[in-house]
């Protein structure tokens, strides 16, 4: 049994100094692939497009915490994702400082000093600011509590309802009403058919007027064009943005320069190379001993 990473020298190099440590075999691209027979996993952002040629892989990790792009895969072979503490960390931070930013009006301040103009803006308290988080997950429980514990008034979102100590969890029969209770609304969903789009016209009507939004989930839950037009007519104050729809964001795009609007490029979280590594090494372990596989992807949710 032996793992194949697809991946740039520097995490290739890392992968292999953990394995050799742990005394797993680990082939380091395709091109050194003596025996496609031996493959058994495969660990990659986008993988070959003729999986065929490995007739015995059976599991495929994505070595980022998002599986929306791959492809179909054969049904013999199992998707998993990385699942390590830094990651939700480092998500978690970039929503708390983008919710602070927005919160303080610091799209308005960065124009501002662009024009050299020294003015002040009326601000409310923390608990005054009712932020909602869309998908409750590992990282939004993380967000919650970190929100919850700077004064913000929280409240979440999942598609399962399933209560949150402290804080208060709807349900897509409460939709509406929890939009609509959203000075600050931050995206945390994964992709799937019903999130697709779901940032868009019908969904900024829904919120206050003068809401802002904080979106880290995936670029194509967001309907950019109807987001130009909330930030245009006020129906949003401001966005904070990390990822985009498309990636990368063409260096014309009207993003960039919209005076309401901040962009990150998809930096929210970077995969440490030996965490994703020793992380490949317990889905291994898991997947040989036939127990929970970690970050194993549900084919019938897609997440």
């Amino acid at each position: 049994m032996s793992l194949l990473l697809i991946a740039p020298d520097r995490r290739a190099q890392a992968w292999k100094q953990v394995f050799d440590a742990a005394g797993e075999d680990i082939i380091l691209g395709e091109a050194a692939v003596e025996d496609a027979a031996a493959v058994t996993h495969l660990a990659c952002w986008v993988p070959p497009a003729d999986l065929s040629r490995y007739p015995n892989l059976r599991l495929l990790l994505s070595v980022g915490a998002g599986v929306d792009q791959m492809p179909a895969l054969p049904p013999s072979v199992r998707l998993a994702r990385t699942v390590i503490p830094g990651i939700s960390q480092m998500v978690r931070d970039w929503v708390v400082m983008a919710t602070l930013m927005l919160h303080r009006d610091m799209p308005l301040y960065l124009e501002q000093a662009r024009a050299g103009l020294w003015q002040d803006h009326q601000t409310r308290p923390a608990a005054q600011t009712r932020v909602g988080i869309m998908g409750l997950g590992r990282i939004g429980q993380l967000v919650a509590t970190s929100l919850g514990e700077l004064g913000f008034d929280v409240a979440g979102y999942s598609r399962s309802g399933r209560p949150m100590p402290g804080v208060p969890v709807s349900g897509p029969r409460d939709h509406a009403a929890f939009l609509g209770r959203c000075d600050i609304l931050t995206c945390l969903l994964p992709l799937t058919d019903e999130t697709r789009g779901l940032l868009d016209d019908a969904l900024f009507d829904a919120l206050p007027r003068g809401a802002r939004l904080v979106h880290a989930g995936r670029g194509a839950q967001l309907d950019m064009p109807a987001l130009r037009r909330a930030l245009d007519d006020g129906r949003l104050a401001s966005a904070m943005l990390d990822v985009t729809d498309p990636e990368p964001l063409p260096e014309t795009h009207w993003a960039w320069d919209h005076p309401g609007l901040i962009v990150t490029p998809h930096v929210g979280s970077v995969t440490d190379d030996r965490d994703g590594a020793r992380h490949a090494l317990q889905v291994i372990a898991a997947d040989r001993a036939g127990t929970t596989i970690p970050g194993l992807i549900d084919g019938t949710a897609g997440y």
